[in-house]
């Protein structure tokens, strides 16, 4: 969707920018790349973390498939109003599961909002040296279950519009890679 943004008087268009993959796998570091860099080009950006979510918007809910799926149906929501308001919303979110995901697509779809998925296919082996914030090593202790990719599905998106294996290239490179995208189809 194309807005007018009256301060600047130009054409502003938004987009969701959907980043799902393994804790630790690098969502969030690469959408804090991407969005610096979109905000130097004087774009308007919002990060919609998923911890962030689930502390402010999803408080309560818990790690069942249900709460997962209503998680994602919130943010997917506030990604898409942010969208159609001429914000480039990036989502570094797990979101583990396909039907979840297909369904926040099918919202962007029904409103005309561009919707990008981006596969950050970083393999758990990776993601557990990564463990930013402890988990596997939580997991492997018996302190944790239910953790995403390990003892917890992970369904991974069959046709993404970009997969990346940030294992082989830098963050700058998977931001490039996510902007070349945005680039392709006139959103950034």
């Amino acid at each position: 969707m194309t807005t007018i943004d009256n301060q600047e008087n130009h054409v502003t268009t938004g987009a969701t920018v959907w980043l799902t993959g393994l804790p630790s796998a690098g969502k969030t570091t690469i959408a804090y790349e991407l969005a610096g860099r979109l905000r130097a080009e004087g774009r308007r950006v919002e990060v919609l973390d998923g911890d962030e979510i689930r502390e402010f918007i999803s408080a309560g809910l818990g790690f069942s498939r249900e709460d997962r799926h209503t998680n994602v149906q919130r943010i997917g929501f506030v990604a898409e109003l942010l969208a159609r308001n001429g914000v480039t919303a990036l989502v570094p979110v797990i979101a583990p599961y396909a039907d979840s995901r297909d369904a926040v697509r099918g919202r962007h779809e029904e409103n005309g909002t561009a919707y990008v998925e981006v596969h950050v296919a970083t393999p758990v082996e990776v993601c557990s040296v990564r463990d930013v914030k402890g988990l596997y090593a939580k997991q492997a202790a018996g302190e944790l279950t239910g953790l995403t990719g390990v003892d917890d599905p992970y369904e991974e998106p069959q046709s993404p519009d970009l997969r990346i294996e940030s294992q082989n290239q830098t963050v700058q490179e998977s931001a490039a890679s996510v902007y070349a995208v945005l680039s392709e189809r006139g959103l950034a």
